[in-house]
């Protein structure tokens, strides 16, 4: 910590909040909890309205705005955006709207992709409005304005994962231990037919700019080959969030037992508290539904 700063008690206690359209947050928050096992972490997933990447930039503005006004209502020290559409379109937006410091997951992710390649081509799997944003390749180009950057539209990926994790399979298995869930016959031939375009552009980088893509990097490695680097934002969100965290004095103390609390509109908590605990790593204990009136009651007009 720098000389200067004194840290406020208050303000270390509080938690982290992180958002996103539904579970494929969950693989941020993973991140985030392994890497400051003393913070705690509250959870926003606004599965009811998930997928976010077949909406409108107005739409998920204003569910992110939604979202960003609950969280800072319940006293979180910082917002992380972990989901990529709703930080490529509504990012912004929530930094000037809350009083609280608010990062996306696109630069963190833009960073990993920089570090990581050698060719300077790089393919960046997301959805459809992500891709169309072009916010990858602007966050790239900030970066190195002379790495070529090729988007791959990927929302299908988003629907593979909801389906798979809504029929139960995955309930006795572990996440990343047993790949075999999400790595399928049928789920190869999707992958492979979505990623086909990237195979034609010599890339030697892909960003999974979605978070539910890690979930499917198994098959994607397949597909794309072993001379494919595979970056997720998730850990250098972590890296980021965490100097932000250090330099503002905002550090949970060591030794703090963390408290973490998930919240959903989903109308299932059962099914989300199980599909959540194999993305996160461990059982969803504090979960809350939130009705969609709620959090309509907080829609600030996008700026």
């Amino acid at each position: 910590m720098d000389s200067m700063e004194v840290p406020d008690i208050t303000l270390n206690a509080m938690p982290i909040g992180v958002f996103d359209s539904g579970l494929g947050g969950l693989t941020v928050a993973r991140a985030i909890a392994r890497a400051l096992p003393n913070e705690s972490i509250y959870y926003v997933g606004d599965t009811k309205r998930c997928p976010y990447g077949i909406r409108t930039m107005d739409e998920v503005r204003s569910f992110t705005a939604q979202a960003g006004r609950w969280l800072e209502a319940h006293a979180v020290k910082i917002m992380v955006i972990a989901c990529n559409t709703a930080t490529a379109s509504a990012l912004s937006t929530v930094q000037t709207m809350l009083d609280v410091p608010v990062i996306g997951v696109i630069a963190p992710g833009a960073r990993a992709a920089i570090h990581s390649t050698r060719s300077r081509r790089v393919g960046v799997l997301a959805t459809e409005l992500t891709v169309g944003s072009g916010a990858y390749a602007k966050a790239i180009h900030a970066l190195d304005a002379g790495v070529q950057v090729f988007g791959c539209p990927a929302s299908s990926f988003v629907e593979i994962v909801e389906r798979e994790l809504a029929t139960g399979a995955h309930v006795h298995e572990t996440w990343l231990e047993h790949a075999d869930v999400f790595d399928t016959p049928e789920i190869r031939a999707e992958v492979a037919r979505v990623v086909e375009p990237l195979s034609r552009e010599e890339i030697d980088t892909v960003v999974l700019g979605c978070t539910h893509f890690p979930l499917l990097a198994g098959p994607i490695r397949a597909a794309l080959g072993d001379r494919v680097r595979v970056v997720s934002s998730a850990e250098e969100t972590t890296l980021e969030l965490t100097e932000i965290l250090r330099r503002r004095g905002q550090l949970a103390m060591d030794g703090a037992v963390p408290e973490h609390r998930f919240a959903t509109t989903s109308d299932n908590l059962a099914e989300f508290a199980a599909a959540g605990s194999f993305i996160f790593g461990q059982p969803l204990k504090s979960i809350e539904h939130i009705s969609l009136d709620e959090l309509d009651s907080l829609t600030i007009r996008a700026r």
